[in-house]
């Protein structure tokens, strides 16, 4: 499928964002994705998972959460992202700034939109749904942040999450916390635990220009605890990809 893609620039969080917008081939009103990249910002590894939904058919958002910035410091992502994922708020604006983005364009279905996030771009999707925005589903990996009190119960759509076993990151305490919010909440939820993985273990290596590096090198941030699983992070695409069909279908199946 041929797909176009531009830069989209648009205001939030006192910056001036830039996002990737991935359109399929046709000029028909298609299914949506808004896509959140992780804590180290939106590189072009996070741009080509919009480009790929775009080829299955979507309408493709890749958002911007530090105002076109990539950080390879390890530091300096941590001192901008740290005071974000403390503050609800402030995701919930990210996040709904980009998603008034994909509403506006004119491909988008907006009864047909779906969230997919990354780390800090997964708990950015939760707190879109924690807010009751009218979403058909959420999917976050190694973004398994727990929201204020009872605000789960305004989560109106399907949740799914994926995190890796060996993630010092996000351990079992805080999985099992994730767990026991969605399921109090009446959430219908999943969460897959891939045996073996660490934190980020969906992203492979990068140059330090966000590119793929085939090498196998790392030049995108490295903490303790992060590394990259090939046959994991496939498994997780395509459990992605099948939640996405799933809900996005144009007409839901009946229950059983």
């Amino acid at each position: 499928m041929t797909v176009t893609t531009r830069t989209v620039e648009y205001p939030a969080d006192g910056l001036t964002m830039i996002g990737h917008l991935a359109l399929p081939g046709g000029d028909g009103r298609r299914p949506a994705v808004l896509v959140g990249p992780e804590g180290t910002g939106l590189n072009a590894f996070q741009r080509a998972r919009a480009d790929a939904l775009a080829e299955l058919g979507y309408v493709a958002f890749a958002f911007d959460i530090h105002g076109g910035l990539w950080f390879d410091d390890p530091q300096e992502m941590l001192a901008r992202c740290l005071p974000l994922l403390d503050d609800p708020e402030r995701m919930r604006e990210i996040g709904g700034a980009a998603l008034e983005v994909l509403r506006a364009e004119t491909r988008t279905d907006p009864d047909r939109i779906a969230v997919v996030g990354y780390g800090t771009g997964g708990a950015i999707g939760l707190e879109l749904g924690r807010a009751g925005v009218d979403l058909r589903a959420i999917a976050t990996v190694n973004g398994l942040i727990t929201g204020r009190p009872g605000e789960a119960a305004a989560i109106r759509c399907p949740v799914w999450a994926g995190v890796g076993s060996e993630d010092p990151i996000q351990p079992p305490a805080q999985r099992d916390a994730f767990a026991a919010e969605m399921q109090d909440a009446g959430v219908d939820w999943r969460l897959v635990t891939y045996g073996g993985a660490l934190h980020a273990f969906h992203h492979p290596p990068t140059n330090p220009d966000g590119t793929v590096n085939l090498d196998g090198g790392y030049g995108q941030t490295v903490l303790p605890g992060v590394g990259y699983h090939a046959r994991h992070a496939q498994r997780a695409w395509d459990d992605v990809v099948r939640l996405l069909a799933e809900e996005l279908a144009p007409v839901r199946p009946a229950p059983v």
